[in-house]
């Protein structure tokens, strides 16, 4: 099989996951009593599609309020949490192989921006954010995942959560004449470290970012995915910026901005589904909707095909610096109507 995952057109990749993801919906049916009720109390009981597109989806909410799992209690090797408040998160369940899979494919989406070699690495975060192995947020989650890619690891900020402007200078005296990896949250990236940079005439040209989620708390300073970019370029001469999509619920499957900038991209072994949001039916290209993630990596927990609480569009198929859907997230869906469509697709089984 080949390194490379972002190699699949549209059609073919159609096909594919049509027959991967209706195996593992036989396969959580099996394993999952619960899952299996669930379909069947929405009518889903049959195993048979016609298309990627007939595949239940379970709501991302239900792992808030099921414990859903395909393995047996005794081959649990770690138990995820996504962010929320106390009782209101979501548990994901891994085996040792579900585990296994999901860093290797984190690890070839990601070398297809970073390369092969692990390089050193900023992180934008404190180092209190990964201190509990067992039970990790999906910020920790998200971080001891990336930690992977890098060496030498330098936190930016200190104890205190303020950036520590001498430990970057040291880093990039050490490291910055050579690609160094940069990964954090959007809003954490553009307050803690490109403030500071920008302020200490500091020069991130050799850096790689990888960064996540957060763009709500940037509103209020007029900054979006195109503004982010060209100040990073120009203040800062950080042009290699990846903006990726991702939730525990599917861990190791991301959606990664491609080099241009125009959009998320679908690794060969996941994709993205735009449904409109009265009617469930797919949205066409350019008309936004709820976005329903599909990855053939769940396999110890059915996550395989879910409809997330956030906004999307696809701008384009085919037509982009990767193959496959190009397309971006707007937003999340108002609380009160996510709540709606976990309600309206579970009918009386909650």
């Amino acid at each position: 099989m080949s390194e490379e995952v972002f190699t699949l057109k549209q059609p073919e990749k159609d096909e594919r996951l049509l027959e991967q993801l209706s195996a593992l919906t036989r396969h959580h049916r099996e394993n999952s009593p619960e899952y299996d009720r669930i379909l069947r109390a929405s009518g889903q009981a049959h195993d048979s599609y016609a298309s990627v597109y007939d595949l239940p989806w379970l709501p991302v909410r239900m792992f808030k309020n099921h414990h859903l799992k395909s393995i047996p209690e005794d081959q649990v090797v770690k138990v995820l949490t996504s962010s929320g408040t106390t009782g209101d998160v979501s548990r994901i369940y891994l085996d040792r192989d579900a585990a296994a899979a999901q860093t290797r494919m984190l690890s070839r989406t990601l070398q297809t921006v970073l390369g092969p070699k692990r390089l050193p690495m900023l992180i934008v975060d404190s180092r209190g954010v990964v201190a509990d192995r067992r039970s990790f947020s999906a910020r920790g989650a998200g971080m001891l995942g990336l930690m992977n890619f890098g060496r030498e690891h330098v936190w930016v900020l200190d104890e205190k959560g303020e950036p520590d402007v001498e430990v970057l200078k040291q880093f990039l005296a050490k490291h910055g004449d050579q690609p160094f990896l940069i990964f954090g949250f959007t809003f954490m990236v553009w307050l803690y470290l490109y403030e500071a940079a920008r302020d200490a005439g500091l020069d991130l040209s050799n850096g790689i970012l990888i960064h996540s989620g957060g763009w709500k708390k940037l509103i209020d300073r007029a900054v979006d995915n195109t503004e982010f970019r060209r100040r990073l370029a120009e203040d800062v001469g950080l042009t290699k910026v990846h903006n990726f999509y991702g939730m525990v619920e599917q861990i190791g499957t991301v959606y990664l901005e491609g080099p241009d900038g125009g959009g998320l991209y679908c690794p060969d072994f996941a994709d993205v589904i735009i449904r409109d949001p009265e009617t469930w039916e797919v949205a066409p290209v350019g008309t936004p909707g709820l976005i329903e993630v599909t990855s053939t990596l769940p396999t110890s927990y059915p996550g395989h095909v879910l409809l997330t609480e956030d906004l999307g569009v696809v701008h384009g198929v085919d037509d982009g610096a990767w193959p496959g859907k190009r397309f971006s997230v707007l937003g999340r869906l108002p609380r009160a109507e996510a709540r709606g469509c976990s309600d309206t697709f579970t009918g009386g089984d909650r």
